[in-house]
């Protein structure tokens, strides 16, 4: 098996999902939490201080904006209306087209990303991608809980899912992302690649060989040519 995994956020779309999902859910299915939004200040506060980590801080944001729990329907709903919206207008055409040509080569295409799996895996559907590997929360029965199970896809988080998911290494494994924050997968993988990257790891990239891409507009320069040496 050949293997590509892509970063979702500032990797196929042009800005972060987070947020913006919980925005879109408050506004579409709960419009009176909208007058709790100022409060997101505090655990975004806690988190900067210490206080809490990235898997508090979505915890404490989750419950302002969506609750503490909230029927199944109501969120599939939201999510595929999502989909549609935030996807139309920020996924980016090169990676479209970096997605489309691994299909078309026979690799099996994953999604590993910091961001909820109930609403990423409308997103994964809309780009063809079957295996999701994201941030997991409790589902108590039909009702989505704003806790989350294990830890937050992220850093070191994101390479110990992804290995977990794996039966055997596959034959290459190529891994794209934007962030520095992504480096232990990127460190892992046969053919690593910086898209759309960050300053710091554009720097990383560039002193290491590897490939960096610039997906913001269609381009006919991928899949990557070979794995490092």
């Amino acid at each position: 098996m050949k293997l590509s995994i892509y970063d979702m956020d500032k990797t196929i779309t042009k800005k972060a999902s987070w947020t913006a999902w919980l925005f879109f859910y408050a506004r579409r299915e709960a419009p009176a939490r909208l007058l709790l939004a100022p409060l997101l200040a505090l655990p975004s506060i806690a988190f900067l201080m210490g206080f809490t980590d990235r898997k508090g801080l979505k915890q404490a944001a989750q419950a302002l904006m969506m609750g503490r729990r909230v029927a199944r329907a109501r969120v599939e709903r939201a999510a595929e209306a999502f989909a549609a919206d935030f996807g139309a207008r920020m996924e980016l055409p090169g990676a479209l087209e970096a997605i489309a040509a691994d299909r078309a080569a026979g690799r099996e295409v994953w999604l590993a990303t910091a961001s909820c799996r109930y609403f990423v895996e409308a997103l994964a559907r809309r780009w063809g991608m079957e295996t999701v590997i994201a941030t997991e929360n409790v589902w108590d029965g039909d009702h989505l809980s704003n806790r989350i199970h294990g830890e937050n896809c992220y850093e070191m988080g994101k390479l110990r899912m992804i290995l977990a998911r794996l039966e055997r290494r596959p034959e290459e494994v190529v891994f794209s992302s934007d962030h520095i924050s992504d480096l232990p997968v990127l460190d892992w993988a046969d053919v690593p690649v910086a898209a759309n990257p960050c300053a710091e790891l554009r720097g990383i990239a560039e002193r290491r060989g590897w490939q960096i891409r610039d997906w913001r507009q269609a381009t006919a320069s991928y899949p990557p040519s070979s794995p490092r040496a």
